[in-house]
């Protein structure tokens, strides 16, 4: 009877290391977010027209959530659409 030989947690391959996502904002101090400034906000917004999660775009706390505001108030002023355009 043949037995599998198991591999040990240790011995898998790893994910390789990838470097920590800083805050644009907190590493820039002039950068701000405007909400009239479609241009800046562009990398916050996903194709579909979502709002890219912090964890993703490496944003802090306090600015993701200036910059979910910001994104708000473009889509109210129809600066920013709501959704992506439909096929």
């Amino acid at each position: 009877m043949a037995t599998e030989r198991r591999e040990r947690p240790d011995q898998r391959e790893r994910r390789p290391y990838q470097k920590k996502k800083v805050c644009r904002f907190c590493k820039i101090r002039g950068f701000t977010v405007d909400y009239k400034d479609a241009k800046a906000l562009r990398p916050y917004i996903t194709e579909r027209g979502r709002i890219v999660p912090r964890r993703i775009s490496g944003t802090c706390a306090k600015h993701q959530r200036v910059v979910c505001t910001a994104i708000k108030r473009a889509r109210n002023l129809a600066i920013i659409p709501f959704t992506a355009t439909s096929i």
